[in-house]
């Protein structure tokens, strides 16, 4: 075995695809790690933007939450549809280009290719903020751990799917266990203390308050709320990475991490109110995420709170690892690998199909050129040239055109549309002339 195997996993081969597919115990981790890790840096998103209205900010922290709730529950069901519309995968570009259009599909995309490149500065930031909270000592070394976690990650991600969800699985599971263990303990402590529990470790002063309740500020910290529902589309997107049967497991999964989140958001804003917690500046010394302050106000810095820290820099470092890998589950497997004479890997692309191919170029054409029937007849010129150099299967694309261009023929003027004609009949003719006989045929022949 090589370093470069040992590194990054030895190289698969294309029929062993199926074998990546995942069940429900990997696909929560796999698909649900960026839904699910969006509940350390949500919340905290909105009380950020809450600060200048001091401890006024803290009580609407749960009605925000309730709000995100109620339109991720709306998103949920809206995927569940998905999944049964699009068994291939159905992600926003695929869905927006389908039914509203290319430059919809293209601005779902652009959306897309922003998200995955935000994510991995969002996740590993947040995640290397907690650590910081947990060991202030280390803010100085900020950039540097955010660099040696992307090249770490960067190394895991190339290992393909099935195994890199299996490295998903401890700390994700870890992850959602600590926080469900911390909320129970402090909602059991919010009920025994009559709504308001005292906190083991001291929080920070919550800060003056600068600025006057406005409808504005409080849509800005809903939005930035919102990013708790970053990773919700995973599922409907990577419907195909899911084993049989595909579209009941995909709809499991996808019930499961949705309940999970909306629960994680629930329990946080419940705390973070009853607790009093307020968002602490990022840029300033002393920065404590919330989810570090919540998991000290109830259980203190035992080592409960560094288990917890640990899993959530964890997830957040792997988060955008999950979007990675879930673009590329949601692709069909990749074939024709090209070797030089040294067997290195040179071009790595799906096959090339010429029906499939001549079938798009011809529908391009004749869709822009409708009304010019110039175009038309050299089209029909061009399928009577070709059907003699292709195979059966391309002929029958090549016929099937030439009927479409006659057809459309039908709406020209009638000087044009005899002409399209003529050039339609002479191209039929060749491709008469070279399919193969019938049974019938071949049966008289031989009598």
């Amino acid at each position: 075995m090589t370093v470069l195997d040992l590194l990054l996993g030895r190289p698969l081969a294309s029929d062993e695809a199926r074998a990546e597919c995942v069940g429900p115990a990997a696909g929560i981790p796999i698909f649900g790690l960026d839904a699910l890790s969006s509940a350390a840096y949500g919340p905290e998103a909105a009380l950020t933007l809450l600060i200048p209205l001091g401890a006024a900010g803290i009580a609407y922290m749960v009605p925000i939450s309730a709000s995100i709730i109620v339109l991720l529950t709306i998103v949920y069901f809206s995927y569940r549809q998905t999944i049964q519309a699009y068994p291939g995968g159905g992600g926003s570009y695929t869905v927006a280009r389908q039914n509203l259009g290319v430059s919809a599909g293209l601005l779902a995309a652009a959306a897309l290719m922003i998200d995955y490149i935000l994510v991995v500065a969002v996740g590993i930031s947040a995640g290397v903020g907690a650590l910081v909270s947990a060991v202030p000592s280390l803010q100085p070394h900020t950039l540097a751990l955010c660099l040696g976690i992307l090249v770490l990650i960067t190394l895991i991600n190339l290992r393909g799917v099935r195994e890199t969800g299996l490295i998903f699985m401890a700390p994700t599971y870890l992850f959602v266990g600590s926080l469900f263990v911390a909320i129970a303990i402090g909602v059991f402590k919010t009920f025994m203390a009559g709504g308001h529990p005292l906190p083991v470790e001291p929080l920070p002063r919550i800060a003056v308050a600068t600025a006057a309740w406005s409808g504005w500020l409080i849509l800005q910290a809903f939005a930035s709320g919102c990013t708790a529902m970053t990773g919700v589309e995973a599922v409907s997107n990577g419907v195909k990475a899911f084993r049989e049967p595909v579209i009941p497991t995909a709809r499991r999964i996808l019930t499961i991490i949705i309940a999970l989140l909306i629960a994680l958001l629930a329990g946080i804003a419940y705390l973070v109110r009853a607790y009093g917690i307020q968002a602490t500046d990022p840029g300033l010394p002393g920065y404590q995420s919330v989810l570090s302050m919540l998991l000290a106000a109830v259980t203190g810095r035992s080592l409960f709170y560094y288990v917890s820290i640990g899993s959530i820099l964890v997830v957040l470092a792997l988060d955008w690892l999950a979007d990675a890998l879930l673009t590329l589950a949601g692709r069909p497997p990749l074939e024709g690998n090209w070797y030089d004479s040294g067997s290195r890997l040179r071009v790595w692309m799906p096959p090339v199909r010429l029906e499939r191919l001549a079938k798009l170029a011809f529908d391009q054409i004749r869709q822009a050129s409708a009304t010019t029937p110039a175009v038309l007849i050299c089209q029909l010129d061009a399928i009577r040239r070709l059907a003699p150099r292709l195979p059966d299967a391309c002929r029958q694309v090549l016929s099937d055109q030439a009927d479409a261009i006659l057809e459309i023929a039908s709406a020209l003027v009638v000087l044009d549309r005899r002409d399209v004609e003529a050039a339609s009949h002479r191209a039929h003719a060749v491709l008469e002339a070279l399919s193969p006989p019938s049974t019938g045929e071949q049966r008289d022949a031989s009598a």
